[in-house]
């Protein structure tokens, strides 16, 4: 896997309103999924965080610290990709980046 298609822990994660990739952890609502989210600084429609790209002003989704796992850079545009990653199964947070080694 590249330098660009691994998962990495959110702490690392951009917050300049770039897409990236998210694992969303499991929980009562359905297993782990993977989305695509931006860092909000706020606006007159929601309070400064993770929001789902899909968002609009009527329809805020939006993604406390604790539900996303880990976030990967978007894929560039390859026609040869078949499907989105598989969200991270990892049961040790500190694998990610390799901390745990």
């Amino acid at each position: 896997m590249g330098e660009q298609e691994r998962w990495r822990h959110m702490a690392s994660a951009p917050r300049d309103g770039s897409r990236v990739l998210v694992t969303v952890r499991p929980s009562e609502q359905g297993p782990a999924e993977v989305d695509v989210a931006y860092w909000s600084h706020g606006d007159q429609f929601g309070p400064e965080g993770w929001r789902a790209s899909d968002s609009s002003p009527g329809c805020i989704i939006e993604y406390a610290e604790p539900e996303l796992k880990c976030w990967m850079p978007m894929p560039s545009a390859n026609p040869g990709r078949a499907s989105t990653p598989s969200p991270w199964e990892g049961d040790d947070a500190r694998q990610l980046d390799g901390s745990g080694i």
